[in-house]
């Protein structure tokens, strides 16, 4: 059978000075630091067969994929299936003001962490992660394909595609700032999955998409 491999790359470090919860927000864009992430990425995808790349609509996977697709004389398409999860928080400070976990008002959007109830279903984030990248397997059959997108839908695919439960401790996600989760096919199945952080030597002191530092 055809080996084809779709890579799901998570977007680098966005300019984020206020820590808001940024989501689906337009204008947020890498920071200097997440600009160097994004060619530690291009770099590691450099030596790849890359048939095509992908990006969410949103400017920092656009950013990201830009340094990625530029060694293969390509473009960079955009799907609109790889944009980041709904959240009802979008546009707050986690733990602060109209967001804060304390407040009883929002109660009613923590009832079912399974779901889970504060956004964007975590099934219909796979859904449509998974169609695109099926299509993307498709027309580059025998090559690689990358998809740049975000933490939560990548990590919910990956958990998905390993047969573990989907609700989970954030915390714990394995999928660092412009790291790779690689989909190995063997024609339409899926055969194996695996996963790099190319831009790991500059995690120190960087923040991620809620605000935190990494490390």
């Amino acid at each position: 059978m055809t080996t084809t491999t779709v890579h799901l790359v998570r977007h680098g470090e966005v300019h984020n000075p206020e820590r808001i919860l940024y989501g689906r927000l337009p204008g947020y864009r890498l920071s200097e630091r997440g600009q160097q992430m994004a060619q530690l990425a291009g770099e590691h995808l450099a030596g790849a067969d890359i048939a095509l790349v992908r990006a969410s609509p949103l400017l920092r996977a656009q950013q990201t994929a830009a340094p990625i697709a530029a060694p293969h004389g390509l473009e960079v398409g955009t799907d609109q299936r790889l944009i980041e999860s709904g959240n009802h928080f979008e546009g707050h400070r986690m733990g602060h003001g109209e967001a804060k976990l304390t407040d009883p008002r929002n109660w009613k959007w923590f009832r079912n962490p399974l779901r889970p109830s504060w956004g964007e279903p975590y099934r219909e984030q796979i859904t449509r992660v998974i169609a695109a990248m099926h299509e993307a397997r498709a027309e580059a059959e025998g090559r690689e394909a990358v998809l740049v997108l975000h933490q939560l839908p990548i990590w919910l695919t990956r958990r998905s595609a390993e047969g573990r439960p989907l609700p989970h401790d954030p915390r714990r996600r394995e999928c660092g700032l412009c790291s790779v989760t690689s989909f190995r096919f063997e024609g339409p199945h899926l055969a194996g999955v695996d996963y790099v952080e190319p831009a790991a030597s500059l995690y120190a002191g960087a923040i991620d998409a809620t605000g935190g530092k990494l490390t």
